[in-house]
């Protein structure tokens, strides 16, 4: 069996920045195991697998160890891929693990609107500061730890111990954030150790946990934000009550086939 096979690099406009994203598209659907075990071979944050259902696509995201609930990099690349290289019109609904998500364009950006995470202030779990390397100022909880800190460029310099952040308890992933950066609202950066991501390049579902914190904080609806991980990258945001909206560039960085055995069904990778 082949599968055609795109690489993109999304929130960013050129090669090598971003977050790269593997796009799988589909006729029919694989098995889970195979799934992952492709995701594990292409060793990205995600890999995702897109397929016609409907009016609609259904969307999975893996990362090389297991399937997330959402990603937003991924799917602005599946955007991407369905209008440039599929010759697909949007706007597009894609059915995921969070529900209907809607992607639309916005001249050569892609805006994606994503269910809002509110947060609030928790206790973190003992070792976290020691493993970020430095005590945030305030630490909040939604989805995953928010660890505030006192710079936009403490943020840029954080040096973490990722296997001590692997050690933590439970499956916990961890933003750190701060107001401000160069020419943008608030700088951040992800880390998601435990799904086999030691440092997310751009994290989309970071932001719709962060648009809202900053944005009641700022008292602004419409945030830059950047992510100031090695590759970075950029996200325009825009808080809508029980909504995110973020618009972002992708580019098409390589493109092929997925060879696979002819009727490949086990729940395990070729051997």
């Amino acid at each position: 069996m082949k599968h055609p096979f795109f690489l993109v690099d999304a929130f960013t406009s050129r090669p090598f920045a971003g977050n790269p994203a593997a796009v799988v598209p589909l006729e029919a659907p694989l098995p889970d195991g195979v799934m992952q075990a492709m995701a594990a071979e292409h060793n990205l944050s995600e890999t995702v697998f897109v397929m016609r259902e409907g009016s609609a696509w259904r969307l999975r995201w893996f990362t090389p160890k297991v399937e997330v609930e959402m990603c937003g990099h991924a799917t602005l690349a599946t955007a991407f891929v369905l209008a440039h290289e599929l010759n697909q019109t949007p706007p597009f609904t894609f059915h995921t693990l969070s529900g209907p998500l809607l992607v639309e364009a916005d001249g050569p950006r892609f805006i994606l609107d994503f269910p809002a995470r509110l947060s609030e202030p928790a206790q973190p779990p003992a070792g976290l500061a020691a493993a970020l390397g430095a005590a945030p100022r305030e630490v909040h909880r939604a989805r995953d730890w928010i660890c505030v800190m006192e710079s936009a460029e403490q943020v840029a310099t954080l040096a973490p111990d990722h296997a001590a952040l692997a050690a933590l308890p439970g499956p916990e992933r961890v933003i750190v954030t701060a107001a401000g950066g160069k020419g943008v609202d608030i700088t951040s950066r992800f880390f998601a150790v435990k799904f086999g991501v030691p440092e997310d390049p751009v994290t989309g579902t970071a932001h719709v946990q962060l648009v809202p914190f900053w944005g009641a904080r700022l008292g602004r609806k419409s945030l830059v934000c950047h992510q100031a991980s090695t590759r970075g990258g950029t996200l325009w945001c825009e808080w809508r009550g029980e909504r995110v909206r973020m618009a972002g560039d992708a580019v098409l960085y390589a493109k092929g086939e997925i060879h696979l055995p002819t009727g490949i069904t086990t729940d395990l990778p070729p051997s």
